[in-house]
């Protein structure tokens, strides 16, 4: 019987991705804090679901069964975040928010990365028998 890798993951490397993909996002937003005209970006977890769920398709089998109609995500997960309070020279990151969407994103990713080692972990004691 073969290991199928994605689903012994659980979706924790997925996750992983999408945390670095944040990270580097947020980490762009705070490098260019000196920046005239920038304007701040960040992915959102849910733009990202609906527009991977958007390309599900669900098999209806009963009549009662619900429609894919329902469902329809973005397709650009990067969105432009709205200010608090803009500066004068159009730039619009918030150093002490990005600062804390950061810190918040990394305790995430680690206890995502957590997750997966200790699927990992089962997984080679499975294997080796300990």
């Amino acid at each position: 019987m073969a290991i199928s890798f994605a689903s012994a993951f659980a979706g924790h490397d997925k996750t992983l991705e999408f945390r670095s993909a944040r990270a580097a996002v947020l980490a762009n937003n705070i490098a260019n804090a000196d920046t005239p005209n920038f304007k701040a970006r960040d992915i959102s977890f849910d733009s990202v679901l609906s527009s991977e769920s958007s390309k599900l398709r669900l098999a209806g089998t009963n009549a009662r069964h619900i429609s894919e109609e329902g469902f329809s995500g973005e397709s650009d997960a990067l969105l432009y975040r709205n200010a608090n309070q803009p500066s004068l020279d159009g730039n619009t990151v918030d150093m002490q928010r990005e600062q804390a969407e950061y810190a918040q994103n990394s305790l995430q990713f680690d206890t995502s990365f957590m997750f997966l080692d200790r699927k990992i972990s089962g997984m080679r004691k499975a294997l080796t028998g300990n």
